[in-house]
């Protein structure tokens, strides 16, 4: 069974490129209850929207829960290094919170034996990890714990950082539109000359202005 420690070392392995910005929160949640999450349904999904590895390109994937984990683990098999920021916290035992963070604890503790199977170059191109559940702050009542969060700038890398180390173009997956708080972040990095791509997971993902890119929701897919 894996520490929490052990969990970390392995999204977070010395000496690697970019795992400076794995938030070390959601390790040291991970517990007995967060191992034996009920609800899951994990495996490694087939990527649509990507055929092969891109270059001088970072990902962020805002998806629910622990989605974003199993798609960084099937972009980990094309040679990328995911990089887990989620920031939530747990509500205390017996209460009710806005935000399901136990799920993210269950698929960073599952995807770290997947990691395990993993050769990943110390210097591969970043995925960066997020929940966008994240902001749901619609609270019942009172007894609700609000732990919900936001993405600040200081908890990824900036656009001069990217910059200088190679990455010039990012993509963006959701399933829709992203959160407020990432789109800030792009648009400052779109501002800094860094293209930025969209894809709903089924599209190629194409060029896009950040503000606009609620211009780009589609039908259902069929196989959803």
């Amino acid at each position: 069974m894996l520490t929490n420690r052990e969990v970390y070392k392995i999204w977070a392995p010395a000496g690697a490129k970019w795992v400076d910005w794995v938030r070390p929160v959601p390790f040291v949640e991970i517990k007995d209850y967060s191992k034996s999450y009920k609800f899951s349904n994990l495996s490694i999904p087939k990527l649509i929207y990507l055929s092969e590895l891109p270059e001088n390109t970072a990902i962020f994937l805002d998806l629910p829960g622990y989605d974003a984990i199993k798609e960084g683990l099937a972009l980990a098999r094309f040679g990328m290094r995911p990089i887990p920021i989620y920031n939530g916290t747990n509500e205390q035992v017996g209460s009710r919170a806005t935000v399901d963070n136990h799920a993210v604890e269950f698929g960073l503790w599952w995807g770290a034996k997947e990691l395990q199977k993993m050769q990943i170059k110390e210097d591969a191109l970043p995925v960066f990890l997020l929940d966008s559940n994240r902001v749901d702050r619609y609270k019942m009542s009172v007894t609700v714990f609000d732990n919900s969060w936001d993405i600040y700038p200081q908890d990824v890398p900036s656009a001069e950082y990217f910059l200088n180390n190679g990455i010039n173009k990012i993509i963006l997956r959701t399933k829709d539109e992203a959160n407020v708080d990432l789109k800030k972040i792009l648009y400052k990095y779109q501002e800094a000359g860094i293209k930025i791509y969209y894809t709903d997971g089924y599209i190629e993902p194409v060029e896009a202005d950040v503000l606009k890119i609620k211009t780009l929701k589609r039908a259902p897919h069929k196989d959803e």
